[in-house]
């Protein structure tokens, strides 16, 4: 199988073959704002892609308008998977197009609950989102029980539906008592009867309070535009992403933090299929590796069990590309267990300067030289690590000599003119 090459800087171009390196493939690429990111590291990624599928999580649509159809020449499938404008995407993302069973069910409605970005440094009782979890499963549950055709737009409507009154002994009803009590005599053990008995014993308060909490999740994440996607364009098939050249590109806002809920739901759900699916082959590899290039990392909300999941990438030929302003980001979003996991587990990392203090402490004792010198370090100069080798002090790749870019920034702004 031919593979990509990764250009990281000047004179810093490495294979992206795991069995010839012996490293894996995840990046983290650390650098102020403006410190050239996206043109030095992301660009470089997209320009040396022609075996490898991609998922590209971007924040400016110059970089899709200007590489889709360079990706189109080469042979991929290109998907645009736009959040901020639903309606000009060509592909859309239903979450219970990929649920095959309870434990999926279970995985969906934890990373609704999850992905509301007020959780992240939340020390509330962890009661509170078990129970919104369960009763979110019994209505993704009841949904694909009784619709021929379920999209997550019935669970959404199913939701909307549902208010509670305080009856006798402060037990509850609600308004889908009817409905769950027509499937329980039917199926009385179902996992949609165990779901919604879960939540019926709560007492008023507690289920108002329980329910009250996923709406306010729920509306955070699912805009109008999301819901009329979900029911109206053709799905992700994450098989497909990693059985044919495929690139995703996948439209986010820099100021909704709504927007990166349900994108970082997206990846919880991607990882989780992708895995399943290499699992399911005798290979128990991907047959296409798949790269995710994740602009801004650490700017939207945590993406569930993403910590354990890039313990296992290589295994499965996945690799993240994580671009972050400095690791207080990265540990502000997960915790400083988890963002130590997820750094040590990227073989390559890419500095490019800047004002933490903490990431310049830790790139000092990495690199073991005085503090001052990796704080003044002169713009345009890079560090990168790669485990097993001594860093490199380099210049950030210069993506204006490479004739590739400048045929493709050429042909982009005619068409632009046009």
């Amino acid at each position: 199988m031919k593979m990509d090459r990764m250009i990281l800087g000047e004179g810093a171009v490495y294979s992206t073959n795991c069995n010839e390196t012996g490293l894996n493939n995840n990046v983290i690429v650390c650098a102020s704002s403006g410190g050239g990111k996206t043109m030095s590291i992301m660009e470089p990624r997209l320009l040396e892609t022609f075996h490898s599928s991609l998922v590209v999580t971007v924040t400016k649509r110059k970089l899709v308008n200007k590489y889709k159809t360079v990706f189109s020449k080469r042979g991929y499938n290109v998907l645009d998977l736009n959040f901020v404008k639903p309606i000009e995407s060509n592909i859309a993302y239903d979450p219970l197009e990929y649920v095959s069973s309870y434990s999926d069910i279970s995985f969906l409605s934890e990373s609704i609950v999850k992905a509301n970005p007020r959780k992240e440094n939340s020390t509330a009782d962890p009661y509170w989102d078990d129970a919104a979890i369960s009763l979110l499963s019994a209505l993704i549950a009841y949904v694909l029980m009784t619709e021929d055709k379920p999209t997550f737009a019935d669970v959404l409507k199913l939701n909307d539906t549902l208010s509670i009154k305080e009856s006798t002994g402060g037990s509850i009803t609600t308004t889908l008592d009817r409905k769950f009590n027509m499937v329980a005599q039917k199926s009385p053990t179902c996992f949609a009867m165990t779901c919604w008995n879960s939540f019926k014993v709560l007492p008023f308060k507690t289920a108002s309070c329980v329910y009250g909490a996923l709406n306010t999740t729920i509306d955070t994440i699912f805009s109008p535009e999301l819901r009329t996607m979900i029911t109206e364009k053709n799905k992700v098939n994450f098989e497909e992403l990693a059985s044919q050249k495929t690139v995703l590109f996948i439209s986010t806002s820099a100021v909704n933090p709504a927007l990166s809920c349900f994108i970082n739901m997206f990846y919880a759900q991607m990882f989780k299929q992708l895995f399943e699916f290499a699992e399911s082959l005798s290979s128990g590899t991907l047959p296409i590796p798949v790269s995710v290039l994740c602009d801004d990392f650490a700017t939207g909300s945590r993406i569930l069990n993403f910590p354990e999941y890039i313990s296992i990438f290589r295994e499965k030929q996945i690799s993240v590309m994580l671009l972050l302003q400095s690791e207080s980001q990265l540990e502000r979003m997960y915790g400083h267990e988890d963002s130590v996991t997820i750094i040590n587990n990227c073989d390559t990392y890419v500095y490019m300067g800047g004002m933490d203090l903490r990431t310049c402490r830790n790139i000092s004792e990495r690199l073991n030289v005085p503090l001052d010198e990796v704080l003044y370090m002169p713009l345009g100069k890079e560090v990168i690590f790669r485990r097993g080798q001594k860093p490199i002090i380099t210049q950030r790749y210069n993506v204006l000599t490479d004739k590739t870019y400048l045929e493709i920034t050429e042909q982009y702004e005619k068409r632009s003119r046009n």
